[in-house]
């Protein structure tokens, strides 16, 4: 059975690392959570599913962690106010089992909840089992997202299907450009 609700606590925040990790494979342990306390208070929320197998439902985390989310809620001129996901993963071990249907499902009824007009998130480009789980779940493309790293080592992106530190990414993909702090030295 089940269980998903906000990870408030530290101990609850840490306990969502090993999944997130699967994600996110350049995240540190030793900066997690204040990684995500930052985040927090930039309004973003870390929602974790814990399987219970039996267990007493009524023991918060008494269960295993194997879905995690992390969304906030924003206003957007093309869509209005938004639940936007920026993570969303299953543990490996998990998958098809139905973790993932019930944590974006408790994700839809949140988005409903707060009265968002839309739901939205994005899916790197190699997740293709990713995609065919939310297409089934009638979610659809309707957009694309770009991205391109404004300073060196700030960003990690993937390339095909492995990580690419975003200083790799980075060398020879942009030449001079001009910013009001290189333009003030000119004259």
């Amino acid at each position: 059975m089940p269980d998903i609700h906000l990870a408030t606590t530290d101990a609850d925040i840490l306990r969502c690392f090993p999944v997130l990790h699967q994600l996110r494979p350049y995240l540190s342990e030793a900066d997690f959570v204040a990684r995500i306390r930052a985040q927090q208070a930039e309004g973003y929320h870390l929602a974790c599913l814990e399987h219970r197998d039996g267990q007493d439902p009524q023991r918060e985390g008494a269960g295993t962690v194997t879905s995690v989310a992390g969304f906030r809620t924003q206003h957007m001129l093309v869509t209005g106010k938004t639940l936007y996901v920026d993570d969303l993963v299953t543990d490996s071990a998990a998958r098809s089992h139905g973790h993932g249907k019930a944590m974006l499902d408790w994700l839809i009824a949140y988005a409903r909840a707060t009265a968002c007009s839309a739901f939205s998130l994005d899916s790197g480009t190699h997740r293709h089992d990713a995609h065919a789980f939310y297409l089934r779940e009638r979610l659809r493309i309707t957009s694309f997202h770009f991205t391109l790293p404004c300073r060196r080592g700030t960003l990690a992106l993937v390339e095909g299907e492995r990580h690419v530190p975003a200083h790799v990414l980075w060398a020879g993909r942009v030449s001079q450009v001009a910013t009001p702090e290189s333009e003030q030295g000119t004259g």
